[in-house]
């Protein structure tokens, strides 16, 4: 079925085909109509799936056709969780929008630079915002722009924007926006707390769902290493000799070790940069560059910082520091491995994140043998398990995956015992 059936005018069609977009993706087949006829939509679809034209589309038609006095006011808000996919999104808007009769104006806004050019590049309005929730209410709050005409807003990647922490700013934005307007709502995954907040946001929406087409499982081949916690950087530099890795993406727990990482693989003069959150977006922006192209050979990322990340054929993924749930541990190798490529994805395994390696294997239903690699053999040994007062056991090994701590009254209690 070709675009023209979709309804959209004639300069939509003609944006389309220059992007080279031969046919509507499901997602696009589904959600453009219902848009275009101003409903509500509960969108179900990953990335890579045409989403961000799904809804940009019929969003440009509607401002292409409406009343000219109202040009320059914020009519559609679309909210996204990072930066990296707020310039995206808006990009994407741009470049859709060139081929209309009149201009429009995107404004592409998000955290982590310098509000003023923002608010400078904000005078005189703008038709489309794209924008990162903190960031917004920032902008709101210097009068830098008003919401009180927004006809439709979007919130993309909705489990990720909640999964980041941003409730709180959703609701006072919420509170922002006129009563009467429309919502476009797209999330990979629906937990509970994205269930909850659709019910809350949306009115008689159209369900779109887009069930991926099976793919065979991605080539990685998977290796846990036990080793020291002091020798994973000694153990990291020898693999990339050893292996002759190109580049690597590593996985830290804190902003403070990925730059602790960074600073002694540079010393030993290996070309490396951490990304955290608090990078400036400048220099985000070039370590992502300067890797994708080669320029860096290895990348050591916390992961808030690292969402959104796509690297095109990416050997290698190193978890130099375990991911505190089973679930994060496959999206942290599913970075490698992509589009037919084979990849690579290593585990450091400590004495005292053993338990907590153990817990992912079962989880994830993984047979892998823990390695030693000569030279690297482990000498320290994992902690003592203890009953709790309860009698239950108290596994030190499993502190760092959610669910398994001890909780505040056990270390009381364990600590009044020491005191006997």
């Amino acid at each position: 079925m070709p675009f023209s059936s979709l309804g959209l005018s004639p300069s939509l069609q003609r944006a389309v085909s220059a992007k080279a977009y031969v046919a509507p993706t499901p997602v696009q087949l589904e959600a453009i109509p219902a848009i275009l006829q101003g409903r509500d939509v509960l969108g179900s679809a990953q990335t890579g799936s045409g989403k961000t034209a799904a809804f940009a589309l019929p969003l440009l038609q509607q401002l292409e056709q409406a009343p000219p006095e109202s040009l320059r006011r914020v009519r559609a808000l679309i909210l996204v969780p990072t930066r990296e996919l707020c310039t995206q999104v808006g990009e994407e808007f741009r470049n859709l929008a060139a081929h209309l009769p009149r201009a429009l104006k995107v404004s592409i806004v998000f955290g982590g630079v310098s509000i003023n050019p923002q608010m400078m590049r904000l005078r005189g309005g703008s038709d489309i915002v794209v924008a990162t929730p903190g960031r917004l209410l920032d902008l709101v709050q210097h009068n830098a722009l008003s919401l009180a005409d927004v006809k439709a807003l979007v919130l993309d990647e909705a489990d990720r924007l909640l999964d980041l922490g941003f409730s709180e700013e959703l609701k006072r934005i919420l509170t922002l926006l006129p009563v009467q307007r429309q919502n476009l709502f797209f999330s990979a995954t629906f937990p509970p707390a994205v269930q909850a907040l659709a019910q809350t946001l949306l009115r008689d929406p159209v369900r779109v769902e887009v069930v991926p087409a099976p793919q065979s499982a991605p080539d990685i081949l998977q290796r846990a290493i036990a080793v020291d916690t002091g020798r994973r950087t000694q153990l990291l530099r020898h693999l990339m000799a050893q292996n002759h890795w190109s580049r690597v993406l590593v996985f830290v727990a804190t902003k403070h070790a990925a730059e602790m990482v960074a600073d002694k693989l540079r010393k030993a003069r290996i070309n490396a940069e951490p990304f955290h959150g608090e990078l400036s977006q400048g220099k985000r922006t070039q370590v992502l560059a300067d890797f994708k192209a080669s320029r860096l050979k290895v990348v050591i990322a916390t992961d808030v910082a690292a969402r959104g990340l796509d690297i095109a054929q990416l050997p290698v993924v190193v978890n130099f520091d375990l991911p505190r749930s089973a679930v994060d541990y496959t999206h942290r190798i599913g970075r490698t491995g992509r589009a037919g490529e084979r990849g690579v994805a290593v585990s450091f395994v400590s004495a005292d994140t053993e338990g907590h390696f153990r817990l992912i294997v079962k989880r994830q239903g993984l047979s892998l043998v823990l390695e030693q690699i000569e030279g690297f053999e482990p000498l320290q040994t994992a902690p003592v398990a203890t009953l709790a007062t309860d009698g239950s056991l108290i596994d030190p090994s499993n502190g760092g995956v959610k669910g398994k701590r001890p909780s505040k009254k056990d270390k009381l209690r364990a600590a009044a015992d020491r005191s006997q």
